[in-house]
C-alpha cells in the first residue's frame, strides 16, 4: 500500500511547479530598472530538446494558457540553455515526426540580463522580433522582453527626450493632470540659468555700442542674423541628438559629420546671405549688404557646428545628449552670432 508521499507525480505539475519557482526566483526586483532583466516576463513557452513535431505541439497546447506569446518557443537542453527558438509556423507545417533541432533556428538573436532597455528595443525593431530572449551570465534562458514592452520603452524614452529637448527637467507624467507646481519646478532652473547665458549676448552688444550707435541700420538685421544661426544650429542639434539615440550615429563618426556639415552649412549659409544682401543694399548700402552677407555665412555656419558638436561633448561627458537640442544650443548660437555680427560690422565699417 502507498503512501501519499509515493504518489507519482506528474511531468506536466513538475513544469507547473517549476514555473511557478522561477517566477519567484525571477521576479524584476531582482534587476536594476531600466535593464532587460526589470522588462522581461519569465511567461515564455520553451520546448525541450529531443522532442518531435507533434510532441511539440502538444507540448505548447499545454503551455499555451500560461505563456505570454507561443508564436515564438525557445528550445532548451536539460540545464535550461538556450538551443535555437521556434517559429509556431514552421512547427505546424513539419511532419509529424520530423525532430524540432531540425526545425528552429541556431542563429536568434538574445540579450543578457544587464543589458539597457533601450538596446533590447533597438534590436527588436530593427530585427523585426515579436520577442527577444533573455539569458543570465550562465547562458540560460530566464525570460522574454516582447514587441509590445518594447513599444512602451520606445514611447518612454522619446518622451523623456522630447523634455529634455526643451529643458525640462524631468518628466512630469500625465500632462493634463499635472498640477501648477510641478510644471513651474520642472521649467523653472533652466529658464533661470539661460536667463543668466543670455547676458553674454547683451555683454557683445554692449561691447560694440558706438559701432552701433555711428550706423543705426545694424541694429535692424541683429534678430534676423542671430535668430538664423539659432534655428540652423536646433536643426542640426535634433538630427544629432536623434542620430545618437538610434546608434545611427557613434562617437567615432564625429570628425566626418563635422566635414559634412560643414559643406551643408556653407550651402545653406551663402543661400541666405543671397536672400539678405538685397535686403541690406536698400536699408544702408554696400557695406551694410557685405556685412549681413558675410555675417550671415558664418553665423548659419558656426551655429549649425555648435548644435553638431553639442550632443557628441555631452555624450563624451556621459550627459544625455538630448539636453543639447533647443534653448540651449540657441542661446549659446545667439551669443556667438552677436559678436560675429559686430564683430565683422566693426572691421568693414572702420575700413
Amino acid at each position: 500500500m502507498h503512501h501519499s508521499s509515493d504518489i507519482l507525480v506528474s511531468p506536466f505539475d513538475l513544469r507547473q511547479a517549476a514555473q511557478a519557482r522561477r517566477d519567484d526566483l525571477l521576479h524584476p526586483d531582482g534587476y536594476a530598472d531600466g535593464t532587460a532583466g526589470f522588462l522581461m516576463t519569465s511567461e515564455y513557452s520553451s520546448l525541450d530538446a529531443g522532442l518531435s513535431a507533434s510532441q511539440a505541439i502538444d507540448m505548447l497546447r499545454r503551455e499555451a494558457a500560461d505563456a505570454e506569446t507561443i508564436y515564438q518557443s525557445y528550445v532548451l537542453d536539460g540545464q535550461r540553455n538556450l538551443l535555437g527558438t521556434l517559429a509556431l509556423r514552421e512547427l505546424i507545417l513539419a511532419a509529424p515526426d520530423q525532430p524540432i533541432e531540425q526545425l528552429m533556428s541556431r542563429s536568434g538573436a538574445s540579450v543578457c540580463t544587464a543589458t539597457r532597455q533601450e538596446e533590447v528595443a533597438r534590436l527588436i525593431r530593427e530585427q523585426d522580433l515579436l520577442a527577444v530572449p533573455v539569458l543570465d551570465e550562465l547562458g540560460r534562458l530566464v525570460g522574454i522582453v516582447t514587441c509590445d514592452a518594447a513599444l512602451d520603452v520606445v514611447v518612454e524614452e522619446a518622451t523623456e527626450d522630447f523634455h529634455k529637448g526643451a529643458l525640462i527637467a524631468n518628466h512630469v507624467g500625465n500632462l493634463r493632470d499635472a498640477t501648477l507646481g510641478l510644471l513651474y519646478r520642472k521649467r523653472v532652473l533652466w529658464l533661470v540659468l539661460l536667463v543668466f547665458g543670455n547676458l553674454f549676448s547683451g555683454a557683445g552688444i554692449a561691447a560694440f555700442e558706438e559701432t552701433i550707435a555711428a550706423h543705426i541700420a545694424l541694429v535692424f538685421f541683429l534678430p534676423l542674423l542671430v535668430d538664423s544661426g539659432g534655428n540652423a544650429g536646433a536643426q542640426s542639434a535634433t538630427l544629432m541628438v536623434r542620430g545618437l539615440a538610434t546608434g545611427e550615429v557613434v562617437m567615432r563618426d564625429w570628425l566626418r559629420m563635422l566635414g559634412r556639415e560643414c559643406g551643408v552649412a556653407l550651402a545653406l549659409g551663402v543661400t541666405m546671405a543671397v536672400a539678405v544682401a538685397a535686403l541690406g543694399l536698400m536699408r544702408g548700402g554696400a557695406d551694410i549688404a557685405v556685412i549681413v552677407a558675410s555675417s550671415m555665412v558664418v553665423i548659419v555656419l558656426l551655429g549649425s557646428l555648435i548644435g553638431m558638436s553639442l550632443p557628441f561633448l555631452l555624450s563624451r561627458l556621459k550627459l544625455d545628449p538630448a539636453t543639447a537640442s533647443g534653448p540651449l544650443v540657441t542661446s549659446i548660437a545667439d551669443a556667438a552670432g552677436v559678436l560675429v555680427y559686430f564683430g565683422i560690422a566693426a572691421q568693414v565699417l572702420e575700413i
